[in-house]
């Protein structure tokens, strides 16, 4: 079997993006249970054989356009918590903060998408998926945070994991991105305010 040009790989890729760039458009306004694959391609330009050959089908397409909108705000998180790092802040629950920071500003660049995961339908076993992330999330922070395994840490970080999933839920609704930015700095407080540093050492 030969092997693809660099040309073929080029224009695989390009009709990938161009599949998730109209599927995020139809099931943000249509919702998964209302969106027909059909809509896709023709938005896309491509053909309904193509999205069958590249994804599997509709369901396939929503955990995929799931998957890359997921590795997006972990890549802003984990390269704002780096660049946090490298400029010395060394305060587990100010690096959390630079996380987070990033993670809200992606959910407005991509408050469609926040709307449709956290609120919209989705295929069968799609809730499975989001909660499994959502626990990796809790451990990512837990990791960041130095908290143990005792009840109350783990009940510390998935609180404050909360505030943050619930700020980019807000975020996502806000109207303008004034808006959006006082929610933003609201979280930012509470996190603050809860000092979830001083819980988990009396812990």
């Amino acid at each position: 079997m030969a092997r693809k040009t660099s040309w073929e790989w080029s224009r695989t890729a390009q009709t990938r993006k161009s599949m998730l760039r109209a599927a995020r458009e139809v099931f943000s306004e249509h919702g998964f249970a209302d969106s027909n694959v059909s809509e896709v391609v023709a938005r896309a330009g491509s053909s309904v054989g193509s999205l069958y050959h590249h994804f599997g089908g509709k369901t396939e397409l929503f955990l995929a356009l799931y998957e890359d909108h997921q590795a997006a705000h972990e890549q802003a998180a984990s390269s704002s918590v780096a660049s946090a790092r490298k400029s010395g802040v060394d305060d587990p629950v100010e690096l959390l903060i630079a996380g987070a920071r990033a993670y809200l500003a992606g959910a407005w660049e991509r408050r469609d998408l926040v709307r449709l995961f956290m609120d919209g339908d989705g295929p069968p076993g799609f809730e499975l998926i989001r909660r499994t992330r959502g626990r990796e999330w809790v451990r990512q922070n837990a990791v960041l945070l130095g908290a143990g395994a005792d009840p109350l840490d783990r009940f510390t970080v998935a609180a404050l994991t909360s505030v943050i999933g619930e700020a980019a839920r807000e975020v996502a609704t806000s109207d303008t991105e004034d808006e959006a930015t006082e929610v933003v700095e609201a979280a930012m407080k509470l996190i603050r305010r809860l000092d979830p540093l001083r819980v988990l050492e009396e812990g």
